[in-house]
């Protein structure tokens, strides 16, 4: 406060008062911005701040991801970035969201994940070609990126029908590899066109043909 008062009170520049008095300019512009901010309380010591990182994620939010995980544990890391970016209005990425999943051992492994009798169909497949399920598998290759592997498989038979391997998730991937298998089985119907079909978007989509 005296260096600041010196200062105001000098019939000198602002730059030859602080040299003459050996005082950096920085910290001279330092102080006057605190005390003009908070007054004379913008003046005390501040304590050392710990080193901050501008992309961590706070552990308030950390604390979001889980309990919307809890909440809806059908939910994959991706529709669950989606869920919070559209009901919370808080952006996070699938691939945040799988971090912040994975250090809370919530990201079950895909050799252990148990289905209950809830989960299947009400009625049971009988045939071949009666009920499809299409699936993303995505893996990332080192100096090409992120691919994406979409498949469609039969649920009575469990053969993969047709695949297609896709830089991206888009609708359309999954639109492309619907038409390539039924192109190739030439089962009736299509995405766009003659005979019937329904679907199911819990998990893994599902196409039926009738």
């Amino acid at each position: 406060m005296e260096i600041i008062r010196l200062v105001e009170g000098s019939s000198l520049p602002v730059k030859q008062t602080l040299r003459e008095m050996d005082v950096p300019r920085s910290s001279f512009y330092r102080w006057y911005r605190r005390y003009l901010d908070h007054g004379y309380d913008g003046l005390t010591n501040q304590p050392p701040h710990a080193r901050r990182f501008w992309n961590r994620i706070p552990e308030s939010e950390k604390g979001r991801v889980v309990a919307e995980a809890l909440k809806k544990p059908e939910l994959t890391p991706r529709e669950l970035a989606w869920h919070i970016t559209d009901s919370q209005g808080a952006f996070i990425s699938e691939s945040s969201v799988y971090r912040i999943l994975r250090d809370y051992d919530l990201v079950a492994s895909p050799a252990y994940i148990v289905l209950t009798a809830a989960d299947e169909f009400r009625h049971k497949t009988r045939r071949v070609h009666e009920l499809w399920q299409t699936d993303f598998t995505y893996f990332k290759i080192i100096g090409w990126g992120w691919y994406y592997l979409s498949t469609i498989l039969d649920d009575y038979s469990r053969y993969i029908i047709a695949w297609l391997l896709t830089s991206t998730m888009a609708a359309d991937d999954v639109k492309n590899t619907l038409d390539l298998a039924i192109t190739k089985t030439g089962a009736p119907g299509s995405m766009s066109g003659t005979g019937r079909g329904c679907y199911r978007t819990m998990g893994p989509a599902t196409w039926r043909g009738t």
